[in-house]
């Protein structure tokens, strides 16, 4: 039976070490990725890898939602049958990215708001007829000289709170992604601070907006140093980190708690989730919601080749696999092969 309340959706998606496929790369993200494997960008191209994706055999055992394009969420499989229910098929669960990317805040070149309130109720309304069960909103947060302001992360907080208001009002499970972007020369204990205050004010607002937590997923990024600070905190670092900033952040009745990859490498992203579940100690699932970590290996390996398509399905069916022992604490280097 699949789950019909928000709280039975939110659950199910991170049951069992499942977690997320990241799928909803806007037209030009992968038409960037397309390009470092000399393919073309066309609708048909994005449909067969994508419908390579959601037939590869460890969808059902370590998948339990993946987030869409808007694009995708309409398309047909080569068959005739719609994507969404050939993710259906699989035990997994269709969401949609409804946030409309961002643009900057306050005219500043360095920090970000995201766009997409506008209008939002009624392309939640489509996407709940569309049969879509979850949702997804980013928010983009720089660290740099003086920045974040405060302003900007109350504004992106806000807007992140009134999505999942709206979400849950058309009977989506909404996903509230607040990303504290890796680049930069800052210390793992600047992003600490930063991420530990954008979460505590992310929740605060989340109550204030009448948000049910039971019914809803955070996606965080991990606690890691800058890509230009020197020092690169090791992964037992970064799992002890990142675990005491949720602790002191977020609520013990939220169901899961998804992280994005953030520009990891596929077996960074693995070894730090693993390390945390080992650590333990929390009430919520600490899962993955992946794009680039669990895709690179599958897409290297299609090469937009119809002859490669068993051979990517395996490369992604093997990464899924690996995040689903992460999930559950029972990974270690020797299951990569």
């Amino acid at each position: 039976m699949l789950p019909t309340t928000l709280k039975e959706i939110a659950n199910y998606i991170v049951a069992d070490g499942k977690g997320i496929l990241a799928a909803d790369e806007s037209t030009g993200t992968i038409e960037k990725r397309f390009k470092s494997i000399d393919v073309e960008s066309t609708e048909e191209n994005r449909r067969k890898y994508r419908e390579m994706l959601f037939r590869s055999s460890a969808m059902t055992e370590a998948i339990g939602g993946v987030i869409l394009f808007d694009e995708t969420l309409r398309q047909n499989a080569a068959d005739g049958t719609p994507l969404r229910e050939v993710i259906l098929s699989q035990k997994s669960l269709p969401g949609i990215k409804v946030d409309q990317g961002v643009q900057p805040f306050n005219g500043s070149d360095t920090e970000k708001t995201t766009q997409g309130l506008d209008g939002l109720n009624e392309r939640c309304k489509e996407y709940d007829n569309l049969g879509a069960k979850f949702t997804k909103w980013r928010a983009v947060i720089n660290i740099g000289d003086s920045i974040p302001s405060n302003d900007c992360i109350n504004d992106n907080m806000m807007s992140l709170a009134k999505y999942a208001s709206i979400a849950q009002q058309n009977n989506m499970v909404p996903i509230v992604e607040p990303e504290v972007i890796m680049d930069g020369n800052h210390s793992i204990d600047q992003c600490y601070d930063v991420t530990k205050n954008v979460l505590q004010k992310l929740f605060d607002l989340l109550e204030k907006e009448n948000v049910s937590i039971k019914g809803t997923l955070l996606k965080p990024n991990m606690v890691v140093s800058g890509t230009e600070n020197e020092y690169q905190a090791p992964v037992q670092e970064v799992a002890e980190k990142t675990v005491e900033c949720l602790k002191l952040s977020i609520p013990s009745d939220l169901p899961g708690v998804v992280f994005l990859s953030g520009g990891q490498s596929d077996l960074d992203a693995t070894a730090h989730l693993d390390a945390m579940n080992k650590i333990g100690g929390f009430n919520w699932k600490l899962s993955f919601s992946y794009g680039r970590a669990l895709q690179q290996s599958a897409l290297k390996t299609w090469l937009g080749e119809d002859e490669n398509l068993d051979a990517a399905q395996n490369a992604f069916s093997h990464r899924a696999l690996m995040n689903k022992n992460a999930a559950l604490g029972v990974w270690d280097q020797s299951q990569e092969g």
